[in-house]
């Protein structure tokens, strides 16, 4: 806790009624007129404000005048380090938390600050050997052991982050933070009741705080409990109206309970927060393209690519957007565009596969085809897709090849045994043809239709009459 423990409003207004900055102007008056003896104190006072408040420049200024006429305080060199540890120059900031050690060995709070800078330089295991030294000091050090909790946690270690926020607990009861991060951990461990219990706990001690809500909410979400999580959100937002994740995470639990209108609402509040999202853009334009609204929805898919041109999904979705519009060229550059960038999702494959068939560029679509079932093998749409385009090419053997894989994938797939019935005809296999046949009749009967439309000169041979006998 600072020394000012109070909150400033946008203003910037201090607890006494006065703006920071003018205090700060006011101290480095007190400096610029050399009585920087008789102000101390109040010094000391705007450095703790400055830590608070961010006003990172004005606090080394302060702190380094002060550590000219007391270079041997060890409270003014941790000061210097949590400034500097703000300001991301943390190598600076463990020179000056080892100086204060320095002078005062063994201090736990400055151990403590010592190892969340050794955290932020990714020197995990040097803070925890920083923050278990503090344990050896003082064993119920209640910031140590929440520290070593959040340590363990980064490191997605949950099961060792909940020994520590237990021990918290064990300690003090009311230790509220403590509960949220079990509830995370829980969370992570998909403990979803547990998870739920601690940001029940949790917000039992803090019910005004908008993050508790909004983690029960994805815990919630989690379990399908919808209409449940769907309340958490709106107290989160109503507690905090400009929370872009909440208003984005209401959206989608209006999306799962089909109020598709009010999702909408939700998804454009969160762009209006924050229109550098891409996941924002990404649901919005889905919205629209489910309400058969290309134009919004090929609007939103680019607002998400110009964020991230690397987002594969939105070239994929909006290339299905353009194929839908008949704007084929543009099509499929998209999905070249999302194969360049991940040339391992079949469904990219596939798409452009299906897109070449329809425009007439048939070895195009069976390259494309192909290249979609060396991920995913025994995909039978993809093997069947690859059969009639090469029935389209007259490429017979392979198709019959194709055809023959449909059909180990699925024997009760009749439309595969028709296509290799006419196959074997092209072929003059009768026999193979009549079996194909008489399997795809018995699976399907509705298929004798199809026969005769596609081969109305066989209706009346006495060969269909025999099948249709036999059958």
């Amino acid at each position: 806790m600072s020394f000012y423990d109070f909150s400033f409003n946008d203003d910037n207004i201090g607890p006494n009624g006065f703006h920071i900055e003018e205090e700060i102007n006011a101290c480095r008056n007190l400096i610029d007129s050399n009585m920087i003896y008789e102000s101390i104190d109040r010094i000391e006072d705007v450095i703790l404000l400055c830590v608070d408040n961010n006003y990172l420049n004005d606090g080394l200024f302060f702190v380094n005048h002060l550590l000219g006429i007391s270079a041997y305080n060890s409270e003014l060199w941790s000061k210097k380090g949590l400034l500097l540890n703000l300001s991301d120059d943390y190598e600076e900031a463990i020179e000056c938390f080892d100086k204060a050690l320095s002078l005062n060995p063994g201090d736990s709070e400055i151990l403590i600050d010592r190892s969340t800078v050794e955290e932020n330089l990714g020197y995990y295991l040097k803070a925890e050997e920083t923050l278990k030294s503090v344990l050896n000091i003082d064993p119920n050090n209640e910031e140590a052991l929440y520290n070593l909790g959040i340590l363990n946690q980064r490191k997605e270690d949950f099961r060792i982050a909940k020994h520590y926020f237990i021990k918290v607990l064990k300690i003090d009861p009311n230790f509220a933070e403590a509960y949220y991060e079990l509830g995370y951990c829980d969370e992570n461990l998909n403990m979803y009741e547990q998870a739920l219990n601690m940001y029940d706990k949790f917000l039992e001690l803090d019910p005004y705080n908008a993050n508790g809500w909004y983690n029960r909410g994805i815990v919630l979400s989690k379990q399908n409990k919808f209409e449940q999580s769907l309340n958490s959100y709106d107290l989160a937002v109503s507690l905090k109206d400009n929370f872009s994740s909440a208003w984005f995470n209401k959206g989608n639990v209006l999306s799962e309970l089909g109020r598709s209108t009010e999702a909408m609402e939700s998804f454009k509040k969160a762009y209006q927060i924050d229109k550098f999202d891409e996941s924002i853009c990404f649901n919005i334009a889905n919205l629209y393209e489910e309400k058969g609204d290309m134009i919004n929805a090929i609007k939103y898919f680019t607002q998400a690519i110009k964020i991230n041109d690397q987002f594969y999904e939105a070239f994929l979705a909006r290339g299905y957007c353009f194929d839908s519009t008949c704007k084929y060229h543009l099509a499929l550059k998209d999905f070249n565009r999302a194969i360049s960038l991940s040339s391992d999702k079949e469904e990219a494959w596939y798409a452009k596969a299906d897109l070449e068939y329809s425009l007439g560029k048939l070895q195009e679509s069976v390259n494309s085809y192909l290249a979609a079932l060396k991920i995913t093998p025994d995909n039978h749409q993809f093997w069947f897709s690859l059969a009639e385009t090469y029935f389209e090419l007259g490429n017979w053997l392979d198709a019959i090849n194709a055809y023959d894989k449909c059909i180990n994938i699925n024997p009760q797939d009749a439309g595969s045994f028709y296509g290799k019935a006419k196959v074997s005809f092209l072929l003059r296999q009768t026999q193979e043809a009549i079996g194909c046949l008489k399997k795809a009749f018995a699976i399907d009967p509705e298929i004798k239709q199809k026969f005769t439309k596609d081969y109305p000169e066989i209706k009346t041979s006495k060969l269909f009459k025999k099948l249709l006998d036999e059958n």
